[in-house]
């Protein structure tokens, strides 16, 4: 392998691993909102 080759992997693996945890929590934070708001509110919160 090459240095240019070495250099380009470690691009974009630093990339991905400044991507994918912020793209999982954006993801996960959405199904979780709409996993929350199908809930049936129990009636003691409400009042």
């Amino acid at each position: 392998m090459s240095f240019v080759d070495g250099l380009l992997l470690t691009l974009v693996n630093t990339v991905a691993c400044l991507m994918l945890p912020k793209l999982l929590s954006v993801i996960l934070a959405d199904k979780t909102k709409s996993e929350v708001a199908t809930q049936p509110v129990p009636s003691s919160e409400i009042s």
